[in-house]
């Protein structure tokens, strides 16, 4: 039967709040739960507090596995109507909840993890009482997790908006009640943000809100539950890179008066060099097969939206073999600011989108060549040289984008 909040406690009212969004996480959830709830009691003991899971009607009866959780922080069940899926759609539940619990502090983390402890619960809840209104993690990452993230999300993000914000769409965050408050008077929402495109949008509405932002290492490596590259990559990029080229079309007034960057507040001390993340295997020849896949299924699409001379150097590295790849930052960086023009004018986002899928497989491949005999320390001083590219190149982008169709 469905119930659209199960509340055992009859909580009314909640300084803290954490939040784990979830579907189907029946067999993952007890462990974050688990681990929320030392956190809360070891670290915010004074804190009236309540964890809650905002689901989508799981039929995996993860509401049964989360209630049945023995924790000593109370909790509460909440979930969208039957057929109503998508991580976004439990955002804005959760959002409702913690206004209407007139909560000063919110976490959310991620239904699968298998590496949190307590300890994230105090890094990531602590600035929320000293003052900042938006916390994203600072962990260790194994150089090939988070492509998305490496290759166009904190580039793209930083380069807009000004703020270097490494982890975007972590996954994981810190919130203030009034900026919960915010996110529910913005009407910047469609499809994509109701789905997986809620991380990068609470990212990018924080970072034009004039707020107070910080970074705050966690103290271990992210390990979740592993998902193939390949076979999700393309409902999860069109709502996580679309949602990034959507809100440059209502933020440009922001973006474009934005010459450089600047670092964000850190919280807390850490060494890209002391951890060790679980590995990830991706097939280079996987990549450049679907690469050049993208040549015979896209090639209209890639010479409708690419300037000629970026076009024509795309076929200039068509030749390579996955040993001497090379897809170099400049000539990517141009690619998607291409792409964010075209889709501010495009009839069919979605296919624009899909095209841009082998491009970014031949971004990631030249970057695990460029990167396969660095040190985990030496791959993020990479990282943030090729973010510099983005910021140097971005005149480009504002004049494209003042010359309307």
């Amino acid at each position: 039967m469905f119930e659209k909040e199960v509340n055992p406690g009859k909580i009314g009212r909640a300084d803290l709040v954490v939040g784990i969004p979830s579907c189907n996480e029946a067999d993952t959830i007890a462990y974050p739960t688990i681990q929320i709830s030392l956190g809360i009691k070891r670290y915010f003991p004074e804190k009236q507090a309540v964890i809650i899971n905002c689901d989508n009607n799981s039929p995996d009866n993860t509401k049964k596995a989360f209630l049945a959780t023995p924790t000593d922080v109370p909790k509460i069940y909440i979930s969208t109507p039957p057929g109503v899926k998508g991580k976004g759609n439990n955002f804005i539940n959760l959002f409702r909840k913690v206004k209407e619990l007139g909560a000063e502090a919110v976490l959310v983390v991620d239904a699968d993890l298998k590496s949190i402890t307590p300890e994230w619960i105090k890094c990531m809840g602590e600035p929320l009482f000293k003052g900042f209104s938006f916390v994203t993690p600072l962990y260790v990452r194994h150089k090939y997790d988070g492509t998305i993230t490496n290759s166009i999300a904190y580039p793209l993000s930083r380069a807009l908006y000004g703020r270097r914000v490494r982890q975007p769409i972590g996954g994981d965050f810190g919130f203030s009640g009034e900026l919960t408050r915010r996110y529910l008077e913005t009407e910047i929402r469609n499809d994509a943000v109701m789905s997986f495109g809620i991380d990068i949008w609470m990212s990018t509405i924080a970072m034009n809100q004039q707020v107070r932002l910080c970074q705050s290492f966690i103290g271990r490596p992210k390990e979740h539950r592993n998902r193939e590259l390949f076979a999700t990559v393309y409902p999860m990029f069109r709502q996580e890179v679309g949602t990034i080229f959507s809100l440059m079309k209502r933020l440009d007034h922001n973006w474009r008066r934005v010459k450089n960057s600047k670092p964000t507040a850190i919280n807390g001390f850490g060494s890209w060099e002391t951890e060790f993340p679980p590995k990830v295997e991706i097939d280079p020849v996987s990549l450049l097969n679907c690469f050049h896949d993208g040549f015979r299924e896209y090639d209209e699409v890639w010479k409708k939206t690419l300037s000629p001379d970026i076009f024509g150097k795309l076929y200039e590295i068509k030749g390579m073999t996955t040993g001497d790849f090379t897809f170099p930052v400049e000539l990517w960086a141009r690619v998607l600011y291409d792409w964010a023009v075209e889709y501010r004018d495009a009839d069919n986002p979605d296919r624009l989108m899909d095209a841009l899928v082998p491009l970014y497989f031949g971004k990631t491949l030249s970057f695990i060549r460029k990167t396969e005999k660095m040190t985990t320390h030496q791959t993020e001083a990479a990282i943030e040289e090729e973010c510099m590219v983005f910021e140097s190149v971005k005149p480009y982008l504002v004049r494209k984008w003042g010359k309307r169709k």
